[in-house]
Formats: C-alpha cells, sequence, structure tokens
C-alpha cells in the first residue's frame, strides 16, 4: 500500500507523522513543488518582532524529515494532472502510480484588481518564499501600508509595529477582523493597536498603487491619498483546487471532503487549507489540520475513522491586544452578550436557551478561555 501526498505545508507533513504512527511500514511518497523544508506558516506573521529570518522559521529541512520519517521525497516537483481513472498523476519528475492520493495543495493569496505603476509591487506572504522577499524588501524601510484589516492583517500590522515600522491599515469593513468579532470587540483591538501606532482607513478600499521602488501613493475609494515604502496585500486566501476540478472533483470553495477526508473520487483525499471539509467549513487553521490529520492517518492505514472537529478557538497573535475568538456558526441563532472587564472585552454568543454557541475574548479576557472552550459545541 502507498499513499501519494502533495504538497508539504503544516497539514502534509503532519499527516506523514501521523501516517507513520498509524502504518510503519505504509510507502509514504510526498511531492512538493518547492523544496519541502518544514516550518510553521502561521509564524510567517509575527516573525518580525522576534527576529526571525526565513532560514531560522525552518524547524526540519525536508531530508532530514523524510529521512526520519522514511518518506520518498520528490522536491521542487510540480503536480500537472491527477487520473483518477488510472490512479496516476503526471509532474514534472514523470508519472506516478498511487493507491491513495492526499491533496495538501494549500491556498492563494487572493489578488486585488489594483490599477497603477506600482500595483506589481504589491507583495503577499503565503510561504517562506515570500517571506523571505518580504525581510529583504523591508529593509530600511518605516512606512507600510497593509491591505486588509482580517486575522492576517492585524497580525502583520501588530508584528511590524514592534520591528519599529509604523502600518496604515486599509479595508472594505468599517472595523477590523468584522467577520470574526462582534462590533464592540472590534473596537477594542482598533483602539489598543491606534494606541501603540497603528494607523486604520477602514470603510474604503485602495484603488491605486502609483510609484516604484520603495515610494508609492495609494489612492483609495474615498478619494484620499497615502504614502508608503512598502504594500502589504493581506486580503484573504483561497483554495488551490484548478487541479482538481480538471479532474472531476466536486468543488465547492474548496475540494469537498465527506467526514473521512475523501473526494468525490475514490482513494482521492484532500487536507488543509485546499479541503472544504462536509460541504460546509473551509478552515486554514492548525487545529482543524492536526484533528484531520490524525483521523486521515487512520483510514489511510485502514481503520476508517471520521474526522471530528470540537470546538477549536483561534489564537490571533496581536501581542498589544491578545484575542481569542470561536465564531458562531452560520446556522446558528442568538445574540452577543457583551463585558467589559478591566482591561478586555469578553463577549459570548448564546443562543436562545443560553446555550455558549461563539465567543471572542480579548485583552486580559482572553485568560478565560480555557475556562469557556468545553461549553461551546463541536463543529463536525
Amino acid at each position: 500500500m502507498n499513499t501519494t501526498i502533495i504538497g508539504s505545508g503544516v497539514a502534509a507533513w503532519t499527516l506523514v507523522r501521523e501516517l507513520r504512527k498509524a502504518d510503519p511500514d505504509h510507502h509514504i511518497r510526498l511531492i512538493t513543488a518547492d523544496s519541502g523544508d518544514f516550518y510553521s506558516k502561521p509564524m510567517l506573521s509575527n516573525a518580525l518582532a522576534s527576529g526571525k529570518t526565513a532560514d531560522t522559521l525552518v524547524m526540519t529541512p525536508a531530508p532530514k524529515f523524510a529521512e526520519q520519517q522514511k518518506v520518498e521525497l520528490h522536491p521542487h516537483t510540480t503536480l500537472k494532472a491527477i487520473h483518477t481513472a488510472t490512479n496516476t498523476i503526471d509532474t514534472t519528475a514523470g508519472q506516478f502510480e498511487y493507491n491513495n492520493l492526499v491533496l495538501a495543495l494549500g491556498a492563494d493569496t487572493i489578488k486585488l484588481p489594483l490599477q497603477g505603476s506600482g500595483a506589481a509591487d504589491v507583495i503577499s506572504v503565503n510561504d517562506l518564499n515570500d517571506y523571505a522577499e518580504f525581510r529583504k524588501l523591508l529593509e530600511g524601510k518605516k512606512q507600510v501600508a497593509v491591505l486588509g484589516a482580517g486575522l492576517i492583517g492585524c497580525e502583520f500590522a501588530n508584528d511590524l509595529l514592534k520591528a519599529d515600522v509604523h502600518t496604515t491599515v486599509f479595508d472594505l469593513a468599517d472595523r477590523p477582523l468584522a467577520r470574526l468579532l462582534p462590533p464592540e470587540a472590534s473596537a477594542f483591538m482598533q483602539n489598543k493597536l491606534q494606541d501603540k501606532g497603528v494607523s486604520w482607513k477602514l470603510g474604503r478600499s485602495v484603488e491605486s498603487v502609483e510609484g516604484h521602488a520603495g515610494q508609492y501613493t495609494l489612492r483609495d475609494s474615498s478619494g484620499e491619498t497615502t504614502q508608503a515604502e512598502l504594500v502589504l496585500s493581506a486580503v484573504g486566501l483561497t483554495p488551490r483546487t484548478a487541479l482538481a476540478k480538471d479532474a472531476g472533483l466536486e468543488i465547492g470553495r474548496g475540494i469537498v471532503v465527506n467526514t473521512l477526508g475523501q473526494t468525490s473520487k475514490a482513494n482521492v483525499y484532500a487536507i488543509g487549507d485546499c479541503a472544504e471539509y462536509a460541504g460546509k467549513y473551509v478552515l486554514p487553521y492548525i487545529m482543524p489540520v492536526m484533528q484531520a490529520a490524525r483521523a486521515m492517518a487512520q483510514t489511510l492505514a485502514g481503520k476508517p475513522t471520521d474526522i471530528k472537529f470540537p470546538a477549536m478557538p483561534v489564537s490571533i497573535k496581536t501581542p498589544d491586544c491578545p484575542a481569542v475568538v470561536n465564531p458562531p456558526l452560520p446556522e446558528h441563532e442568538g445574540q452577543w452578550e457583551i463585558t467589559p472587564t478591566e482591561d478586555g472585552i469578553k463577549a459570548l454568543f448564546k443562543g436562545a436557551d443560553g446555550a455558549l454557541l461563539g465567543m471572542a475574548l480579548l485583552g486580559d479576557a482572553s485568560k478565560e478561555r480555557q475556562a469557556l472552550t468545553p461549553q461551546l459545541p463541536a463543529m463536525l
């Protein structure tokens, strides 16, 4: 029995480790378009303040990890096509057969339709190579524009502050983290980061970026202009689904999988940022990856095991405003109960029967995570 895994992010390497534990003799092949070195992608948005370079973010070089886990490694190899009828894949290193195929393809950054001579210079940080380029471009800079006030945008804004770089954050929403936090919690986050030096330009979008080589003028939808030496886009991710779609797999927002992680085609699985679990959830966070990898490893080892997602609060890495959020599911009805604390906000989303369905804990209230999490409902 062999399993071929496409990708080398946290989802892929975690699955390798779990599968090796579940089946010591299982043949594992890992194919990745990059070097395959293991690092924690979530650390990319808070690595500056701790002085991390791309090299020091690497936890385990790919050849060493492959040797430890007895993996047939194919780095710098790109997947070109999936043939589910013959259980084969085409790659830049040739064709491979598989018994089971796991797509851990990750996600791409969303590209904004920006105008202007500097639009092509706008960067995103989605992997280790992007981070290395970001660090290089940031040298000597003190003014950075961040496009997007979601989780990654806020984390980068705070991290850049810690590196003594001023940030101006733009977002079409009228408040930061609008999809994750109730208005009172958004306002608390906004004020905390503003007090430390973040500038906010909310309720507007950037339409054009003019300039070159460290001097840019951003014009937004309100007609205002802003100067910046570097422009970082952090407006979100879109699952990589093109090759899966070409192979006839069911696609929603991501590659649709059932509770075993199986796609609509036999012997093909998906995990991580590219997967859409149970036709409902795209979960670009670490805890769902860990849960899915443990269960999928058992399934691949011959013991079908459903993926289960308990409540998995997300920590937002903004040290100037610690935050933990577990938003209510779309199908949940209820309302937010907001309680100011000594230096924070405790927001609990409760149903009509008083059941806790979601939470947002900011500042000193974030310490209540451990006590409140067991009260939250499971996702899957």
